[in-house]
């Protein structure tokens, strides 16, 4: 095992077969024994040591072997001799990680022998193990291939529904109270959902490419495991896109309920701008201090000003009621 306590363990697992594994005692530089049996060497490619060990091993070609630790990430699959050369995604799921921090696995698999490269960990990977641990793990590569490629979409599919739910209850809270909540909420799905298409597009041209690919060690049925699982990613990328209409619609209704609430405000203070704006003329003519103003000389004039202040006011008011303004 890897002496560095903060790395993940590179492992040797032998496959019987009839879908049991054993998880055998090994370290970067031992010898590989067993060629007749199913062997699963799954390395972490930030160890130093497996770095150094796996192009001069002599278990495949070293540029092959070299294509395990390369930093380029994007989801692909390369036909190269009689085996597969793959890269592909997950959806991180370990404690207190974003689902959309997706996390990468390199795999060469041939007829006799799968080599895994990963950094961090998968829970789709740990599902195998225990698989393979209770009897009823891959029996073959290609049902090892088939079998990962279903758990990583079906790990993704559970992400996009919580992410779908959640685009629910948004919805509900916008219909209900539109506020800064809600806002933030729609905001945080929109970029999950963004960065979550992203990454999800290039698995589904590779899921596409490799069940286009002929391979003499994989059957019909484990293709026909694989084309479906490219089906249901494909589903999955279709209501990730629905949740980011969902998201764009929802944010044009958050936009407008709050230019709604504007326009009525600002029709609000313009009606009272309308109503005072006569009155305050009138306050202003009559405020002036020169002689001659009607009425200065009355005991009766500012009360009659006040009414007439009034009578203009309702006039307004009804004018604008007769015109449905108000």
């Amino acid at each position: 095992m890897n002496n560095a306590p903060h790395l993940l363990p590179n492992e040797l697992w032998r496959l019987d077969g009839r879908g049991h594994g054993e998880l055998v005692p090994w370290k970067p530089g031992d010898m590989i024994t067993g060629a007749r049996e199913l062997t699963w060497l799954h390395l972490n490619y930030s160890d130093q040591a497996a770095r150094a060990w796996l192009p001069d091993a002599d278990l495949l070609e070293r540029p092959a072997a070299e294509s395990l630790f390369d930093e380029e990430t994007r989801p692909r699959v390369l036909h190269h001799g009689t085996g597969l050369l793959l890269t592909l995604r997950g959806v991180n799921l370990n404690p207190g990680a974003e689902p959309e921090d997706m996390v990468s696995i390199r795999l060469w698999v041939d007829e006799r022998r799968i080599i895994s490269t990963r950094k961090r960990r998968l829970r789709s990977i740990q599902e195998i193990r225990d698989a393979l641990q209770e009897g009823h793990g891959p029996e073959s590569s290609g049902q090892f291939l088939a079998m990962l490629l279903d758990k990583l979409t079906r790990n993704i599919g559970t992400v996009v529904e919580d992410l779908e739910e959640s685009m629910a209850d948004v919805e509900e809270k916008i219909l209900e109270a539109p506020g800064t909540d809600a806002r933030q909420a729609l905001a945080d799905i929109r970029r999950r959902a963004v960065s979550l298409r992203r990454y999800l597009g290039p698995q589904r041209d590779a899921l596409a490419r490799l069940v286009s690919e002929r391979v003499s060690w994989m059957s019909m049925d484990e293709l026909f495991r694989i084309r479906e699982t490219a089906d249901e990613l494909i589903r999955h990328i279709e209501d990730l896109d629905a949740v980011r209409e969902r998201a764009a619609l929802a944010h044009e209704e958050f936009v407008n309920h709050f230019s709604e609430q504007l326009n009525r405000r600002m029709f609000l203070l313009a009606v009272v701008t309308m109503i005072f704006l006569p009155l305050g003329f009138f306050t202003g003519l009559f405020g002036i201090n020169v002689g001659g103003i009607p009425g200065a000389q009355s005991p009766w004039g500012f009360w009659g000003f006040c009414l007439s202040m009034g009578v203009v006011a309702a006039g307004i008011v009804l004018f604008f009621k007769h015109n449905r303004w108000l």
